[in-house]
């Protein structure tokens, strides 16, 4: 059932109920179906299907009154109540994406299936390519699917370690898995399919048919910073760190935004979740492969587990969090209202290894004037 006064559950939590039978079926819609009300800076698109690349067949508009009849599983959206996957069809057929939803009371998910690929026939080749992927997982098997969501039924396992042919990939339902947290699907050549969230593979080919999620936006410089103003001085107002260091640490550390830690997860400071905590202002967590090295200088592949935000201002408040809770930073705080100083402090305190850490967060503040935000109020 989904409520909008309650997170959704995420992608890991839904696929242990999932494979634990603790949801229950989809039940047929109401009738009458479920009051709600559209809550949008504007309008908002309907559409055809789940997703932001299907047809556009009307708008709604700010407050306006819908009849919602029951949810659907697709693609992620960031809307202005909620960062959501589930999309509510209305009475008409038609969905909307949940994130701009308030309902009068909880939402049943549609008795629908995805739809099951058919694998295309082709002549068989001696030289058929395929991309060779290596399984990891640390919940047991994969299972392999009829179709690129866990709905689908189960054509056969994989074991962690196994190696597996792969000729080409799809967008489907969102997975958090071992090694990363996606919408990717590979296919076999049988025409299964297994999710990418439990693989290390070189870049597969789209199959045939198969769509690309939207690409992110690229903001100019001016529009990160401006972007980046509210959280950072609601962490000022919050924790006490200075809004022009949350926003250089953030440029330096992110790209300015372009890191898949942070174009993906809106998370823009590297924060990692803790034995599977993350803390009241992230919303999950998203393993990544990363680079390490030993202080003889050896590096090694590893894997790490970050935190994921709704927003890019949750992501800015928890890093005056992180540094508040902390006691090896707590000397900072004494510099709350002096930028260099407490950057300074954090610094040394052992927030970064690289020597220049101080001069390049210092430089960035110079150069884009970031002291201008550190306003104290």
């Amino acid at each position: 059932m989904l409520h909008t006064a309650r997170r959704l559950l995420t992608a890991p939590l839904l696929l242990a109920a999932l494979g634990a039978g603790l949801l229950v079926a989809p039940a047929a819609a109401d009738a009458a179906g479920v009051s709600a009300t559209i809550h949008v800076g504007g309008t908002l698109k309907v559409r055809s299907g789940p997703a932001l690349n299907t047809k556009v067949v009307g708008t709604v508009r700010n407050k306006q009154k819908v009849t919602v009849a029951c949810y659907v599983p697709g693609q992620k959206v960031k809307g202005s109540l909620r960062t959501s996957t589930a999309w509510d069809r209305l009475s008409t057929g038609r969905y909307v994406s949940h994130g701009y939803v308030k309902t009068a009371r909880a939402l049943s998910r549609c008795a629908v299936s995805s739809p099951t690929a058919v694998p295309t026939k082709t002549k068989t080749s001696s030289t058929a390519r395929y991309v060779i992927g290596t399984v990891k997982s640390a919940e047991g098997n994969v299972n392999l699917r009829s179709g690129a969501a866990t709905t689908e039924s189960v054509t056969g396992t994989v074991a962690t370690g196994a190696k597996i042919d792969l000729t080409c990939a799809v967008t489907g339902q969102l997975v958090s898995g071992t090694v990363r947290s996606t919408t990717q699907w590979d296919r076999t050549p049988t025409g299964s399919f297994i999710s990418h969230a439990y693989i290390y593979s070189g870049t597969l080919p789209l199959c045939a048919g198969a769509t690309t999620p939207p690409p992110s936006v690229t903001l100019t410089p001016a529009e990160f910073i401006a972007a980046s103003v509210p959280g950072a001085q609601r962490g000022w107002r919050e924790y006490g760190v200075p809004p022009s260091v949350t926003i250089a640490q953030a440029i330096l550390e992110s790209g300015w935004g372009r890191s898949s830690l942070a174009s993906v997860d809106r998370n823009y400071f590297g924060i990692k979740c803790q034995n599977g905590r993350y803390g009241t202002l992230a919303d999950g967590c998203h393993v990544y492969r990363t680079n390490e090295c030993t202080k003889a200088g050896k590096c090694f592949v590893t894997s790490a587990t970050f935190r994921t935000y709704p927003s890019q201002s949750h992501s800015f408040r928890d890093h005056g969090s992180f540094l508040r809770v902390n006691s090896r930073y707590e000397g900072a705080f004494a510099h709350s209202k002096d930028a260099n100083k407490f950057i300074w402090a954090v610094w040394k305190a052992g927030y970064a290894t690289d020597p220049n850490y101080y001069t390049k967060v210092t430089g960035i503040m110079a150069s884009y004037d970031l002291y201008q935000y550190d306003t104290w109020k």
